[in-house]
């Protein structure tokens, strides 16, 4: 090839590659100049139209603190950059923009997804730790030590906003403290009752709170028999749900409602200073006394801001509600307790053998079917006696909001879950025989049983023979304190209980 041809085409590649050279540059230049833009808190807004959003940020320690410092929403909500950022932030765009313009912003349960359950999938604990990489500093309380040490024994299993969930979006209503004022209110001009109520018959009564204006209602259960446990074919079935056993219950009554906050803060207004003391420090001890010692006052705000009055207790652990049934047995004279599972399951199907004591498959309501996904389930039916993660808006209701099942009680299967006084074991049925009688359970064990549903529940955890139990150490990991309180779960909102009243002499003689 001659030269000048050669040096010709020599010219045109150099001339080509400068240009692509060139151009990409500017693209480069281009794009950080797009993600910059796209990353600044003006553009978030752009999407992000819940109205509370920037207000509480600008509220929070993140934008207005001592040091001025300012921490900007990709900051928090995108990993840092060389972690992934840019995976992210193209995951999330698309979700953001797909939610934009094709979602119903109106009908947004925004505090709902503001829950730590929702709120890990888009807050990223190595953006915490790339800022706070000193999670010891000198000003730090001795509680935030103790707080801080457990974090480092179980970084596996905890997020930094387990514990700090408001300190990018402030909260007025949060709590990060022990509570001292938790329970502490008006009375309200009621009559106060002086004597518990009298029952000479297996009828139905309501209950009076002696030294109290707090009143409920216990429905009459009768005796009889029933097949404990689901059918091997039942959709959603687990296996500790069987083998099926035919079980003999004795009458008793039951709460018509789980127990209310009214209910249990009339215990614990009654037995919460009992049995204390403030020692040098000015932290609380224990004594061992032979009145009924209750709660010590709360880590935070215990019933989440949703109010209190008739809505469920919730965040008590099974020792403070075993406490609880003892206080109510000594101030009414009666024998209240935490039901047996099979007392707790015979009530709940009140003369049913499907899945629910109301009419409805639990695969009809569930999202797993293709069909209910795409254009939704037909839920009129179990809307009416359920709260569930349907209709819940994501928090506990009243009492009112449901139908009651055949024998008067409510919420059975949904609203909370509530504690059984058996210890749990995934063969108890394998270790009953057919035709026993008021059975109660293992021995022994190291966490007790859970039954029915929650606001958070889906169908399939709705039905009558579903089966939990508690999970202590889980339910504690986020409690500051050391040791960790054996009154109060931190971690754990959907679970409550209900009192059973058994039909013997004492009830007889008031």
């Amino acid at each position: 090839m001659p030269n000048r041809v050669r040096n010709y085409f020599q010219k045109r590649i150099w001339l080509l590659l400068i240009i692509g050279f060139s151009f990409g540059i500017i693209a480069l230049i281009g794009f950080n100049r797009s993600v910059e833009y796209t990353s600044t808190n003006d553009f978030c807004a752009s999407c992000h139209v819940h109205p509370h959003v920037f207000d509480s940020w600008q509220l929070s320690t993140h934008y207005d603190n001592a040091s001025g410092m300012q921490v900007k929403c990709v900051d928090c909500h995108l990993p840092p950059k060389g972690e992934g950022y840019l995976k992210e932030k193209v995951r999330l765009g698309a979700k953001d923009i797909y939610g934009f313009w094709f979602k119903d912003h109106e009908s947004f349960n925004w505090e709902a997804k503001s829950t730590v359950e929702q709120a890990q999938h888009f807050t990223y604990k190595a953006s915490c730790t790339h800022c706070h990489a000193n999670i010891f500093p000198l000003q730090l309380t001795k509680e935030g030590q103790d707080a801080h040490l457990y974090y480092t024994q179980h970084e596996h299993e905890l997020h930094c906003i387990n514990c700090h969930l408001d300190a990018g979006h402030y909260n007025p209503n949060a709590k990060h403290e022990s509570n001292v004022g938790f329970g502490k209110g008006v009375e309200v001009n009621r009559e106060v009752y002086t004597e518990p109520a009298a029952v000479n018959n297996h009828e139905s009564f309501s209950e009076k709170i002696p030294g109290t204006t707090v009143s409920f209602s216990m429905i009459a259960i009768p005796g009889g028999s029933f097949t404990l446990g689901s059918p091997s074919g039942e959709p959603y079935r687990k296996e500790d749900e069987g083998p099926q056993r035919q079980v003999e219950i004795s009458p008793f009554f039951m709460g018509e409602v789980e127990v209310s906050w009214d209910e249990y803060l009339a215990f614990y207004a009654q037995t919460g200073a009992e049995g204390r003391s403030t020692d040098t420090e000015g932290s609380r001890t224990e004594l061992e006394v032979d009145a009924i010692t209750g709660p010590t006052p709360p880590y935070g705000q215990p019933d989440q801001n949703w109010g209190l009055g008739q809505r469920p207790a919730i965040t008590m652990s099974h020792e403070a509600a075993e406490t609880y049934c003892r206080w109510l047995s000594k101030v009414t004279g009666k024998t209240y307790r935490l039901p047996t599972e099979a007392e707790w399951e015979y009530a709940c199907r009140a003369g049913t053998q499907t899945p629910y004591f109301f009419e409805g498959n639990p695969k009809d309501f569930s999202t797993d079917k293709l069909w209910n996904k795409l254009f939704g389930a037909d839920t009129t039916n179990i809307n009416s006696y359920v709260v569930y993660e349907k209709n819940s808006l994501a928090r506990t209701q009243l009492p009112s909001a449901v139908r009651p099942n055949p024998y008067g009680l409510k919420n059975m299967l949904g609203n909370v879950a509530e504690f059984c006084q058996d210890w749990y074991a995934p063969d108890a049925y394998q270790q009953l025989t057919d035709g026993v009688r008021d059975p109660k359970g293992p021995a022994s064990g190291s966490e007790h049983v859970v039954r029915g549903g929650s606001f958070k529940s889906g169908p399939a955890e709705l039905r009558s023979a579903s089966r939990d139990f508690t999970r202590t150490t889980d339910w504690l990991k986020t409690d500051p304190q050391m040791p960790k309180s054996k009154w109060w779960y931190s971690d754990v909102n959907t679970v409550g209980f209900r009192v059973v009243c058994e039909f013997d002499e004492l009830t007889g003689n008031n």
